[in-house]
Parts: C-alpha cells; sequence; structure tokens
C-alpha cells in the first residue's frame, strides 16, 4: 500500500513532513486535506493507531475547532458525531494525516515518523 498523506498547502508542519518523506524517497500519495477530508473509514482506523484518543484526530489549534466551541463539546459528542464533523471539514483534522500499510500519523514529529517508516 502507498502511503496515502493529507495535507495542506500553506501549513508549514505539512512541508516539513513532505521534505522528509521526498528526503527519504518515500513513495505516498498526496491529498489536499481540505477539499478531500480522511473518510469516515480511515478516521477509525487511524483512530486505532492513536489508542483510542479521538481528541488527537482534531486540529485543536485551529480556527474551525474554536469556532464551533469543540474544546466543551467534544467530551461529550459520540465517536460517530466527531468522525461526521472530521470527514466533512477537513480544516478540523490534525495534519498531515497519514496512513501507511499498518500504521497512522497524525501531526509531524521526525523521531516517530522515521520509527514508523523505519528509516534513519
Amino acid at each position: 500500500m502507498k502511503l496515502k498523506v493529507y495535507e495542506y498547502k500553506n501549513c508549514s508542519t505539512c512541508r516539513n513532513a513532505l521534505k522528509f518523506l521526498e528526503g527519504k524517497k518515500v513513495d505516498f500519495d498526496k491529498k489536499a486535506i481540505r477539499e478531500t477530508p480522511p473518510t469516515k473509514a480511515e478516521l477509525k482506523k487511524m483512530l486505532g493507531y492513536l489508542g483510542g484518543d479521538s481528541k488527537k484526530l482534531f486540529n485543536t489549534s485551529g480556527g474551525d475547532y474554536k469556532e464551533l466551541g469543540l474544546k466543551d463539546k467534544l467530551s461529550k459528542m459520540s465517536l460517530d458525531e466527531q468522525f461526521e464533523l472530521l470527514s466533512g471539514n477537513g480544516n478540523l483534522v490534525k495534519r498531515p494525516f497519514v496512513l501507511g500499510e499498518n500504521f497512522g500519523l497524525v501531526g509531524f514529529k521526525e523521531e516517530e515518523w522515521k520509527a514508523a517508516l523505519k528509516t534513519k
């Protein structure tokens, strides 16, 4: 399975992550997260990689997150409601959002990425 990378072109963290992948010669498909957010199935799969902590799926520093008052509402929402929000609004998804064959990553921490991709 080719790596699937959801990213936003104006996000410096995403640019750093893509630069890292290109530097490691990793084959990946790039998806514009705002135009094509991850599907509910992909979000559910990622949740498994994140130990079931759905808050880690959210871009908590983003404007949409703050506008919707999700800081106070998230804990009262069902997973289905959260997936509905995330799959309908890519601005709410923590980025970059990366799915590989047997792993998932959100955000960019170089050491985590090296370990997941088994590179140096």
